[in-house]
């Protein structure tokens, strides 16, 4: 198995009233992505830095951690990788 660690930024928009997803980032470094989420909450609604771990080979996710989030971060959001 070849583990693999991903941090990843998932920024948050208003569309239509509500809270959505925008478009991922990533990033170099666990610093980094707090940064990043950090300096795009300032600009957006809310951000989340991830920090994932999956296996390369197979793609299996094996884990998925909320490093830190800003502004505003849906509910389910949260819900959602605690489920999945």
């Amino acid at each position: 198995m070849a583990m693999k660690t991903t941090f990843v930024v998932q920024p948050f928009e208003i569309h239509r009233n509500r809270l959505r997803p925008a478009r991922q980032e990533t990033a170099q470094t666990e610093s980094g992505a707090l940064k990043k989420a950090e300096a795009l909450a300032a600009r957006m609604p809310g951000a989340a830095a991830l920090k994932v771990v999956a296996d390369e080979e197979i793609g299996e996710l094996e884990g998925l951690t909320v490093l830190g989030q800003w502004g505003e971060v849906p509910e389910e959001f949260a819900e959602s990788l605690r489920d999945g």
